[in-house]
């Protein structure tokens, strides 16, 4: 009788386990609450702040297990539905109100943050990612992801949304068509390492990952974005930068979206000479991404007078140094490509 007795009260007890729709309704009152309390600056601390953050901290990690699975069991496809509907609901902005909460909640709790939007981006609803119609409508969310990088606290979960957004063509687009561009170089030389590489990772994301904006982009924009791309990165003292920036622009040149672009690059004089410098470098991982870069140069078959000049010039110097110039492994397309260079150089 006492055993069963203690089963009933045991019972009484018991936390009550919230479906997904009442996870994100709760999750949004508290996070509600959260930014309510910070846009008062009051002095006055709430007796129940404390426990609503912690209150927040099992909702947000509820949510990410309800999307990942918790470790015995894989995610069910209905709640994950059901999840993402009442996330993206009309008039509720709760991706909003988790984007700007980020800078309030504890490390841990921001990484589930993070490993939250990332899944929604993925999720559909009817067939469709409903989570590109909402940052459709909701463009200014990514202004708010892109300023994080001036805040070292948060960038690197701001910097981690805002690649998992760019998934979406139409949010690409926002940034690719925005001033936001431009200030990528600065973010790409912020002191602190981890911060840079991260804007970088995310800057090739953009230039690389939807080709069609890509090549709109480079269309639009090429003289100001290769002089600044030439100058601030090919050209920066930091050789990460450098050799992360010649990887990157031959990753672009030699991607077929893109080849009126590289056509007008290899016909520059100036873009030559940079190349020429960076096969000098003492490290052999640029040098040998800067051939991939300088092969286009030697292939193209209507190069301007100026670019036959400088070639010609520094023949017996080039035809000696490809000669010396090898990979660590064995490499047969690299060593096709050089044997071409070498023969387009000689016929000048």
């Amino acid at each position: 009788m006492g055993s069963g007795s203690g089963r009933r009260g045991w019972w009484l007890f018991r936390s009550k386990v919230r479906c997904p729709v009442e996870v994100v309704c709760h999750s949004r009152d508290l996070l509600s609450y959260v930014l309510q309390d910070r846009e008062a600056h009051s002095n006055n601390r709430d007796p129940k702040r404390e426990q609503k953050m912690t209150d927040l901290r099992k909702s947000i990690r509820e949510m990410k297990c309800i999307l990942y699975g918790n470790g015995d069991a894989d995610p069910v496809t209905e709640a994950c539905t059901n999840l993402t509907k009442e996330f993206f609901k009309d008039n509720t902005n709760t991706l909003r109100l988790l984007i700007v909460c980020i800078p309030y909640l504890d490390l841990e709790t921001q990484k589930d943050v993070t490993q939250v939007i990332a899944n929604l981006q993925r999720q559909k609803v009817d067939s469709r990612i409903i989570a590109s119609d909402y940052l459709e409508a909701n463009k200014d969310l990514l202004d708010i992801l892109i300023f994080g990088y001036e805040n070292m606290e948060i960038a690197i979960h701001y910097s981690t949304i805002l690649r998992d957004c760019i998934r979406h063509q139409v949010v690409a687009r926002y940034v690719l068509d925005s001033e936001h561009m431009k200030k990528f170089f600065d973010y790409i030389q912020l002191p602190d390492f981890n911060i840079a590489s991260d804007a970088f990772r995310t800057y090739k994301e953009l230039l690389t990952r939807h080709k069609s904006s890509a090549a709109e982009f480079f269309s639009r924009n090429y003289d100001w974005f290769f002089s600044e791309f030439n100058s601030k990165l090919l050209s920066s003292p930091n050789y990460i930068i450098r050799r992360q920036a010649t990887q990157l622009l031959g990753g672009i040149l030699l991607d077929k979206s893109n080849t009126p672009v590289m056509i007008c690059y290899v016909s520059s004089k100036e873009n030559l000479i940079i190349l020429m410098n960076l096969l000098r470098e003492q490290s052999k991982a640029i040098q040998v991404e800067a051939f991939h870069v300088f092969k286009l140069f030697a292939a193209n078959q209507d190069k301007p007078p100026e670019i036959v000049s400088i070639l010609s010039a520094n023949k017996s110097k080039l035809i000696r140094f490809l000669g010396d110039f090898s990979l660590d492994k064995e490499d047969q397309q690299f060593e096709v490509d050089k044997a071409k260079v070498v023969a387009e150089i000689s016929m000048l």
